[in-house]
């Protein structure tokens, strides 16, 4: 009996051992930090301010920019436009997807991204240029 005790200590003592030993892998990941990319005139600051002028500017660009198509509004066509797209590694807008509301509707929300200025710099990780992937909806009422 004595013998079965020492035996079954032996089994937990060596399963607890190596455990340990793979809780020290973890100690070795590394993890590489995303920069969003820089919209032009938001190149000083902290990264939070500079996420934050993006946003700003981003939003003032689609305001600034909105037009609704004129025969979309006299058919009072309305609806939700929603458009995919990527700021590339050279900080140029790439429209890759639009969906929803009509195709006059679809033409003027990627008209309004394709308007967007080139960054001051692209998105980055791990000290290299990365594309980086944005989804912008876009709300058509006439108020009719």
């Amino acid at each position: 009996m004595k013998i079965l005790l020492i035996a079954v200590c032996i089994l937990f003592s060596t399963t607890i051992f190596a455990q340990e030993e793979w809780g020290d892998v973890k100690k070795n990941t590394v993890t590489l930090k995303e920069i969003a990319p820089i919209w032009p005139g938001c190149e000083n600051g902290s990264a939070t301010e500079r996420d934050n002028c993006f946003n700003n500017k981003l939003a003032t660009h689609i305001a600034k920019n909105f037009k609704y198509p004129p025969e979309a509004y006299k058919k009072n066509e309305q609806g939700r436009v929603i458009v995919e797209f990527i700021i590339n590694e050279q900080g140029m807008v790439e429209v890759k997807n639009v969906s929803g509301g009509t195709k006059e509707l679809q033409e003027e929300a990627k008209r309004n991204i394709m308007a967007i200025p080139k960054m001051a710099k692209p998105g980055m990780m791990g000290g290299k240029p990365r594309t980086i992937k944005f989804t912008v909806p876009f709300t058509f009422k006439t108020g009719k």
